[in-house]
């Protein structure tokens, strides 16, 4: 039997991992929801005679098509736990100009995430390094890609309650699972010997999937942070050498966010 004419156009191809496709562009399926209300429905321009029963059946499925789009990039995000939802067009660069915003920029493209690369964004306090790795984290759930957000210290310290409990290996996975894992402020201080080896299994479990890592210190000097050389050198040859190194160079933006300064339109 012919197919109709609803399953030529409703069927379409489902990315690896089950997820869900991008919004083209900015996935601006989200926004479409909300102007839906001031939009006639499929049904009202059947009826008015605007549509065909092709036209009538294609626009069913796009509007279908947008909606689990745009819920799926909710889902997402709801899920990766950021601690604020931006946008790259939300840091103000022109604020510390050296920082390499094309560089940046072309990080936007997710290329890097395609390729199973990381990235290292690493400077002083307050250059906007953890807005940053968010908001990359952002476009990847805006283009289909699952994501987490966690302080390093605090997947560290849920790892280590696996060890109590015997539940290790479902968080280990737990952590693995998303497609890109942001860590932030990494190195900090020195690794204890199970943290040590709890990061070298999590960075082998992710092999091939996306790191973005925020950091006080350059990546030379994390060697020092780790108790056995030999378990330093398998962690960080597995994620600097397959990573984008951006260093953030400038003046912190939050003495800006003190009651009473002066109001900027883009943050950091």
């Amino acid at each position: 039997m012919a197919p109709t004419p609803c399953s030529l156009i409703c069927v379409t191809p489902r990315r690896r991992d089950d997820q869900d496709p991008s919004v083209g562009g900015d996935a601006q399926g989200a926004a479409a929801l909300g102007d839906a209300r001031h939009v006639r429905s499929p049904a009202h321009q059947a009826r008015a005679g605007d549509l065909g029963h092709v036209e009538f059946l294609q626009a069913l499925c796009e509007d279908e098509l947008s909606r689990r789009q745009a819920a799926g990039i909710t889902r997402r995000v709801r899920a990766a736990h950021f601690e604020q939802v931006c946008a790259i067009e939300d840091y103000d660069f022109n604020y510390n100009p050296k920082i390499p915003a094309a560089h940046i920029r072309d990080l936007a493209t997710l290329r890097f995430v395609e390729a199973g690369e990381s990235v290292i964004l690493h400077g002083p306090v307050g250059v906007g390094k953890t807005m940053i790795a968010q908001a990359l984290g952002h476009q990847a759930c805006r283009r289909g890609y699952s994501a987490a957000f966690t302080k390093t210290s605090r997947l560290l310290a849920d790892l280590s309650g696996g060890h109590a409990d015997r539940s290790w290996e479902a968080r280990l996975h737990n952590w693995a699972r998303p497609s890109v894992l942001i860590l932030d402020d990494f190195a900090m201080r020195e690794f204890t010997v199970t943290q040590a080896d709890d990061l070298y299994e999590l960075v082998t479990e992710r092999t091939g999937k996306s790191l973005i890592i925020t950091a006080n210190r350059s990546a030379s000097d994390w060697y020092s942070l780790f108790p056995n050389p030999v378990v330093a050198e398998s962690i960080l040859d597995r994620v600097v050498n397959v990573a984008h190194h951006i260093h953030m160079e400038g003046k912190s933006y939050r003495p800006n966010k003190r009651p009473g300064a002066p109001s900027t339109e883009k943050g950091s």
